[in-house]
């Protein structure tokens, strides 16, 4: 069992996809086979941002919180919904060029993987075009070396739609991996 396992919940695939509802940040996530495995959506109307994650049973596995108020580049923290005991954190570090999100030890920071965005031109366009928020987002995947674990990609549809390959999650908690897909769309309003 590793440190980041979090409690009634464990995602074994190593493809997922991620689809929003047409009600704006609730998401679902199912696995290969097209089972729902979590469900996550934005609390509306709170000081700071929080997200509660279900899994298909509607129970609570985890919830990540932004640590501060209305929080567009910082941190949010993952936090296991049976223990109470914070994961990991979320690091955003919002630039026009490139999103990189890092994923990081709850204790002491370390961090376990990226999330980045590919291509500074898409990125850029993304935020300054009048329908730039059109252009489906990419991301690769790193684990703390810098070596490819895995991509988000996003699927051009009316809902926003991801697939998330991961290719070698070893070293990379998963969980976290596909409630940061849902959480940046989420956040960065896409």
């Amino acid at each position: 069992m590793s440190s980041y396992d979090i409690s009634g919940i464990e995602l074994t695939d190593d493809r997922y996809t991620v689809v929003q509802s047409l009600i704006r940040n609730k998401y679902r996530a199912e696995d290969s086979a097209g089972n729902v495995v979590l469900r996550g959506k934005q609390k509306m109307f709170k000081l700071k941002e929080e997200f509660p994650f279900v899994d298909a049973d509607g129970e609570d596995v985890f919830t990540v919180k932004a640590g501060g108020i209305i929080d567009v580049a910082g941190d949010y923290v993952l936090s296991d919904a049976q223990t109470g005991e914070e994961v990991v954190i979320l690091d955003n570090d919002y630039s026009l060029l490139q999103d990189t999100w890092t994923v990081r030890d709850a204790d002491d920071e370390r961090a376990l993987a990226k999330i980045q965005s590919r291509g500074a031109l898409t990125t850029v366009a993304r935020n300054v075009l009048p329908f730039g928020y059109l252009i489906p987002h990419k991301y690769e995947i790193t684990d703390a070396n810098g070596d490819h674990v895995g991509s988000i990609e996003g699927k051009f549809s009316l809902r926003d739609t991801y697939e998330i390959h991961i290719d070698d999650a070893s070293d990379v908690p998963k969980e976290p991996v596909v409630a940061a897909a849902m959480v940046i769309d989420a956040i960065q309003g896409n």
